[in-house]
């Protein structure tokens, strides 16, 4: 069942019960390119399906800053709760229409963080160097994996106003996103959600930009820039506990 405009809307809304950890999403940059589904579909596992936007199926590296990580109704701790993280993605339905992402890989500096992600929300944390600041109003951020030799780089800063995306177009498409679907030890599918307002998104530059993390996951992506390059402002996000898939 292909999601509804309904369907992807309503996924703003805050999920019922209480969070189990508080955090914010800051300096996000999101590349995305368009992808052939036949690259992306044996990666994903039994009960996902693409989700596409007029007919096209995406992947996205999106490098961004973790900052105040913290159990809900604790405060952050200085060595702790402040890290880089730089993920891999796709977008995908399930049988029942739920739009979600798929994560490929995510990347941190963090050690402990990296551990306990894998441990508590089954998702594919890879231990990495990373590095980031800011000179002269971008950010120049860079990543590499254990393991790997090269490093990928990126400088990047918004282009313009910011807005917020306009439902049904492909920046609500790859930027409006609740929905996290792992897959856990016994091969079950596991299902998180995420809330915070709506991303005011903005044109973004990016310059260099490097598809590494994709090719690290064995995904080859086109040798072409980015199709779509936004800036998010930051939010502040509230993470539910993970479910079993309905």
């Amino acid at each position: 069942m292909t999601p509804t405009l309904h369907r992807r809307l309503a996924m703003r809304d805050r999920p019922i019960g209480r969070p189990v950890m508080s955090q914010r999403w800051a300096n996000l940059l999101f590349l995305h390119w368009q992808v052939d589904p036949e690259e992306l579909s044996p990666h994903l596992p039994e009960g996902l399906h693409l989700d596409l936007h007029e007919g096209n199926a995406w992947l996205g590296i999106v490098p961004f800053h973790m900052q105040r990580i913290r159990p809900s109704g604790l405060l952050p701790l200085p060595w702790l709760s402040w890290f880089l993280e730089l993920n891999v993605r796709t977008y995908v339905h399930d049988e029942q229409g739920n739009p979600g992402v798929w994560f490929f890989s995510l990347d941190c500096d963090q050690p402990l963080a990296v551990e306990f992600a894998r441990r508590s929300f089954h998702l594919p944390y890879q231990h990495a160097s990373m590095k980031s600041r800011n000179k002269d109003g971008s950010i120049h951020y860079s990543c590499r994996r254990r393991g790997e030799e090269a490093s990928a780089d990126y400088v990047y800063q918004a282009t313009g106003p910011r807005t917020l995306a306009k439902p049904g177009s492909l920046e609500f498409f790859l930027a409006e996103r609740y929905l996290l679907i792992s897959h856990s030890p016994d091969g079950s599918l596991r299902y998180g959600r995420v809330h915070h307002s709506p991303y005011q998104l903005a044109p973004a530059r990016c310059e260099p930009w490097s598809a590494l993390p994709a090719e690290w996951n064995g995904i080859h992506l086109p040798d072409s820039p980015p199709h779509s390059t936004l800036w998010a402002d930051p939010v502040d996000v509230s993470v539910f506990p993970l479910r079993p898939a309905c």
